[in-house]
């Protein structure tokens, strides 16, 4: 019997990502998986899910996971088709891994990383990662990714996303050309030109992707329900700096129109 073609994003899926910045894709790897990988998380940071008791942190984190189910986790072919259709066919590198976690629990203490920001793409040797950088190009980053490893409700902590950030951080961007901004500069007035965006909360089962502009405004929250939340935040890299002779990606559509600049 032959193979059935994986059929990746659809054109609309598409261009919500240019318009809101993000989609989300159902069963983008298994719940299997996503146990799998849970359960070396479990192991990693010394807890049990049997044992609330010890749950006495509102977030634990690990840095990387690079073993067998997270390579799988991160390059399943849905996945990695709708890398290619966001990012630019073969513009990207194919994940070694995934990174890192904010595993979060229900917890009354403020978790104290729950403010808006934009993940920065380049610049991270400086030990001060307010002078971490970006770029109107995203040079360093393709995608950021939110990975939900588990069941994700609107109590468990979801990220919150300002729908349609990206084109307001894209246009703040351009006029510090290629050496880009720092986060300071882009934090100064705490991200106060994208708090009329409407916020959607990265909710959803195990196994849900959200593929997000790397210009997303986002932000974590406090966990408020029962059972842990737990989520890889990675990037998709890309395979080189921006090539003009290409046809634009999605991702590079977003900034040219956010920008004003011909398609």
């Amino acid at each position: 019997m032959p193979k059935t073609e994986q059929a990746g994003l659809t054109p609309r899926q598409v261009q919500n990502f240019i318009d809101d910045g993000f989609v989300k894709i159902e069963n983008a790897f298994s719940s299997g998986l996503a146990r799998r990988c849970r359960e070396e998380l479990w192991a990693d940071i010394g807890l049990s899910p049997d044992r609330p008791e010890h749950w006495t942190r509102p977030v634990v984190r690990v840095a990387s996971k690079a073993t067998p189910p997270f390579i799988e986790a991160a390059n399943t072919p849905l996945l990695r088709l709708a890398y290619d259709q966001l990012a630019g066919e073969g513009r990207w590198l194919a994940p070694s891994g995934l990174g890192t976690f904010p595993i979060r629990f229900p917890s009354p203490e403020a978790p104290g990383d729950d403010g808006w920001h934009v993940d920065m793409s380049f610049g991270t040797a400086n030990a001060d990662f307010m002078e971490w950088r970006a770029n109107v190009k995203s040079s360093g980053r393709a995608l950021l990714m939110l990975f939900l490893l588990s069941d994700v409700g609107a109590d468990d902590a979801p990220t919150r996303i300002r729908k349609g950030s990206h084109a307001t951080i894209a246009r703040e961007l351009l006029p510090y050309g290629e050496a880009g901004a720092t986060l300071r500069q882009l934090a100064a007035e705490n991200w106060a030109s994208t708090q009329d965006c409407e916020i959607e909360l990265a909710t959803g089962a195990a196994g849900s992707v959200y593929l997000c502009h790397p210009f997303l405004v986002h932000a974590a929250q406090p966990h408020r329900g029962e059972q842990p939340r737990f989520m890889a935040q990675p990037p998709l890299l890309p395979k080189g700096e921006f090539d003009p002779a290409l046809p634009p990606s999605p991702v590079q559509i977003a900034i040219r129109r956010a920008c004003g600049l011909t398609v």
